[in-house]
């Protein structure tokens, strides 16, 4: 299982929109993703987050090697922020 994080600010006006934007697209999550998830930091409201959860590591680069702009990607671009990326192998979990 891997784990992927987008992170970027977004402004206060554009909260609403990518919240409406988020539920709008993960209606139907593409076939190598498991959940995802958007948060918001309680300290600094302005930075944002989604995480999501892949079956493998096979399964995400399968996604990323598509020539598709990620979905994550475009919600964030949407509301003017530029997210950074980062990938974790998930070690254990837990229910």
């Amino acid at each position: 299982m891997v784990m992927t994080i987008l992170e970027a600010p977004v402004g206060a006006e554009n909260w609403i929109a990518l919240q409406e934007d988020y539920k709008k697209r993960t209606i139907q999550l593409p076939s190598q993703m498991t959940q995802t998830f958007l948060l918001q930091d309680v300290t600094d409201q302005t930075l944002w987050r989604i995480i999501s959860v892949w079956k493998s590591r096979a399964a995400l680069d399968e996604m990323r090697n598509s020539g598709e702009t990620p979905t994550g990607v475009l919600m964030f671009r949407s509301v003017g922020s530029e997210p950074k990326l980062s990938i974790f192998n998930v070690s254990a979990s837990a229910p």
